[in-house]
């Protein structure tokens, strides 16, 4: 079984203003321990408080924390059991829980996971996360155990008639996964059609660069840039280039105005924008540049192991 995307989101808690605005703030600062310490505060304050019960169950998911956070939920799911929220984050938490242990211990997971989804669509026909959740499930579990690409399919639909971008990157996302990649690459050109974020152009670049069609992947990235003008998109135009060694002086150029204007907003630490340089310098043959830009990535990040490897294929030439 493949991996799955499941977001679990931060509830805007009201038991308490200045509590709730705190561990907002350690959420967002990814504090979690700091979080679950405050949050099991709450919960011994607030036994029955179930925004309590859920932001400690938050708090645990965030730090990967399976069985606890599973336990919050369920209780969550026990109190309420018609609140769909409730389910999508109980089915989610075991389903990062099937993807840490063995195959056959997932095996008798699984089955709940797909309950707790499906309840929670049936509770709330408007929730989007649910249906993402389930597009993706049904599309990478073997058919043996339930998969489906029909069944994706099914939810990709009921997502396009809630959020018609939503659908479109659904629709992208099965056809990419059952390898399809020219239906994949149309819908995900809807998706930028449509709705034109930074999420909608990544999809179809990353399909772009999966598929080894780098041309397509810097046009749609410049295109990307063209619209939300955007500093990390100059390193990952430089990454392509570095990737597949093509329009080398481009890719220098847009690591050169990465560089210059790099702040940790951008999401991309600066060692990775040096190697790129070094990948890019030691395509072109300059071995002493090359070793420059590859030093510096070092110096920054002492553990960095691909730059470490780098250097040696750089030394090689």
């Amino acid at each position: 079984m493949k991996r799955f995307l499941i977001l679990v989101f931060i509830p805007l808690f009201t038991f308490g203003q200045s509590l709730s605005v705190e561990v907002n703030q350690l959420f967002e600062l990814k504090q979690y321990a700091k979080a679950e310490q405050l949050a099991i505060k709450l919960v011994e304050e607030n036994p029955n408080n179930l925004e309590a019960i859920e932001v400690l169950g938050d708090a645990y998911g965030f730090q990967k924390n399976w069985d606890k956070a599973i336990d919050n939920y369920k209780k969550l799911v026990d109190s309420k059991p018609g609140i769909a929220n409730y389910h999508y984050k109980y089915g989610g938490a075991l389903g990062m829980k099937a993807l840490s242990v063995s195959k056959l211990k997932a095996l008798g997971i699984i089955g709940d996971v797909k309950e707790a989804f499906l309840k929670a669509a049936e509770l709330d026909p408007t929730h989007i996360d649910t249906r993402w959740a389930l597009v993706e499930l049904y599309m990478q579990l073997p058919g043996i155990i339930g998969g489906s690409k029909k069944k994706s399919l099914k939810f990709a639909e009921e997502l396009q008639n809630l959020s018609e971008v939503d659908g479109y990157l659904a629709k992208g996302y099965v056809y990419e996964y059952d390898n399809e990649p020219e239906l994949a690459e149309s819908y995900f050109k809807k998706a930028i059609e449509i709705g034109g974020s930074l999420n909608c152009f990544q999809k179809l670049t990353n399909l772009y660069e999966s598929t080894k069609q780098p041309e397509k992947a810097i046009a749609n990235i410049e295109q990307a840039h063209k619209m939300h003008q955007r500093n990390a998109l100059h390193y990952q135009i430089g990454k392509v280039s570095a990737d597949y060694n093509l329009q080398l002086e481009k890719g220098e150029k847009c690591l050169t105005i990465f560089i210059e204007n790099h702040t940790t907003k951008d999401g991309v630490p600066i060692e990775w924008a040096y190697y790129r340089m070094a990948q890019i310098q030691k395509h072109k043959n300059n071995k002493a540049e090359a070793l420059n830009w590859i030093d510096k990535a070092i110096n920054t990040k002492a553990d960095f192991k691909q730059a470490q490897k780098e250097k040696d294929k750089i030394l090689s030439l």
